[in-house]
Formats: structure tokens, C-alpha cells, sequence
């Protein structure tokens, strides 16, 4: 009894420490973790069926498996099509179901353009100028990335503290390692002026969005991007900036 009293609290433990972590973890680093969590459980259990001789049944419920495998291949290729008929009939906005999916936010400064991808919390960008022009961030070594950030801090400051966001959410904190002196010097003043253009394209927007709009986009972003889930306190306060700009103060 009692080893099955210490075997619960171990488990809710884990299972406690697991959700304080998921919802601290930016998105990106908990698709890493998972994935290698999926491979080398596979790689387990395919191991453990090896050595217990099992794999028969498995192989043969996997051949079973194949035509069911190709009929929802086949069902997912018409998805766009019937996305289209959704939106023909007006059915793409239903509240609560679609809301906010595929907004994309921008963010653009002047050797950069940073995506913010609402749903998803995924980040991505475009080098505007300089040696990387016209190549994604994604696409780039942490080198070269480290040699943009060195450029940005010494022509535009905003560019830099914009590259920094990205480096902190996607490559975690090891860039730091390697940044050298003047790492995290902290970003532009959040009250630099920002156009109405501005504001709409930072929340994902399009003209004449309403207030309730403007205050959902905010919340999505700041959902996905505060400081405390993997976002920066420069994007923090454009998001808020352009929040306060559309609703007037």
C-alpha cells in the first residue's frame, strides 16, 4: 500500500511539474521535445516487441492500417476545396471556431520583417538589407545570424532588438553564449511612433477591424508572446503600442 501511495505522488509530481513547464516552454521548444520524445519511444517499444517477439501482430496491424492511411491521405488533399466552399458560403468566420487562425502579425524595421504566427506561436523573418538580403532567418546559421545582430546593433537599433526576439524564442538562450559583450542591452523606447498602417499589420488586421478585433488580436499575441512565454519585452510593448493606438489611448 504504501509503495502504491509513493508511486501516486511521484506520478501527479511529474504530471504537475510537466504542465508548469509546457505552459512556460515557448511552442517551438515543445515540438522539439515532443518529437524526440515520439522517435525514442518508438524506438523503445519496437525494441521491447523485438526482444519479447511480438512484431508479427504489430506488422500485421500496421498492413491493415494502410488502406485507412490512404483514404484520410486522400480526404486531406480536398481540404483546400472545401476551405473555398467555406468561405463562398460565409461559413469561415464562425465564432469560436476559426477565430484567429492563419493571422499572421508583422513586425518590420529596417534591415528586417518579422513574422508572428497567431496560432501557432511560431516566428519567422526576412532580412531586408545586408550581406543576407532576401533570405529567411530560418535559413540562416546561428553565425551568420550573430553577424546580422552585430550590424543591426551598430546601424539600427530596433532591427537589433527585433533580431534579438527572434534568437531568444527560437534559438532559446544559447546565442548568448556566443553574442559577446552587449548581449540583451535592452530595447528601443516602446513609445516610438508607429503609424495607424503600423498597428494593423503588428495585431494582424485589416481596416475598419472593430474594437472587439483589436482587443482578441491583442490577446492572442500577447498569449503567445509575453516576456514569461518565450516573446521579448520589446514585442510585448509594440503589441501594447499598437493596441492603444487603434482604440485611441
Amino acid at each position: 500500500m504504501l509503495g502504491r501511495l509513493i508511486l501516486l505522488i511521484v506520478l501527479v509530481g511529474a504530471v504537475l511539474w510537466f504542465l508548469r513547464w509546457f505552459a512556460r516552454t515557448p511552442p517551438e521548444r515543445v515540438a522539439r521535445m515532443l518529437r524526440r520524445s515520439l522517435l525514442w519511444g518508438a524506438v523503445g517499444v519496437l525494441v521491447l516487441l523485438a526482444v519479447s517477439g511480438r512484431l508479427h501482430p504489430l506488422f500485421a496491424a500496421l498492413t491493415a492500417a494502410v488502406p485507412l492511411v490512404i483514404r484520410i491521405l486522400n480526404l486531406l488533399r480536398l481540404a483546400p476545396a472545401i476551405q473555398q466552399v467555406m468561405r463562398a458560403l460565409g461559413l469561415s468566420g464562425i465564432p469560436g471556431v476559426t477565430a484567429g487562425a492563419g493571422r499572421t502579425s508583422l513586425i518590420r524595421t529596417r534591415f528586417l520583417e518579422l513574422t508572428l504566427d497567431q496560432a501557432s506561436g511560431a516566428m519567422d523573418g526576412r532580412v531586408l538589407e545586408g550581406p543576407h538580403r532576401g533570405r529567411r532567418l530560418s535559413t540562416l546559421s546561428l553565425e551568420q545570424l550573430l553577424e546580422l545582430l552585430s550590424l543591426c546593433r551598430r546601424e539600427d537599433a530596433r532591427s537589433a532588438a527585433v533580431l534579438e526576439a527572434y534568437l531568444g524564442r527560437v534559438r532559446d538562450r544559447d546565442w548568448r553564449t556566443h553574442a559577446g559583450e552587449g548581449a540583451g542591452t535592452g530595447p528601443p523606447p516602446a513609445d516610438a511612433a508607429m503609424t495607424r498602417e503600423e498597428a494593423l499589420s503588428i495585431l494582424g488586421l485589416a481596416q475598419g477591424a472593430s474594437r472587439d478585433e483589436i482587443r482578441a488580436a491583442h490577446r492572442r499575441l500577447m498569449q503567445r508572446f509575453h516576456p514569461d512565454r518565450g516573446g521579448s519585452d520589446y514585442l510585448a510593448a509594440r503589441i501594447n503600442a499598437a493596441k492603444r493606438l487603434l482604440l485611441g489611448g
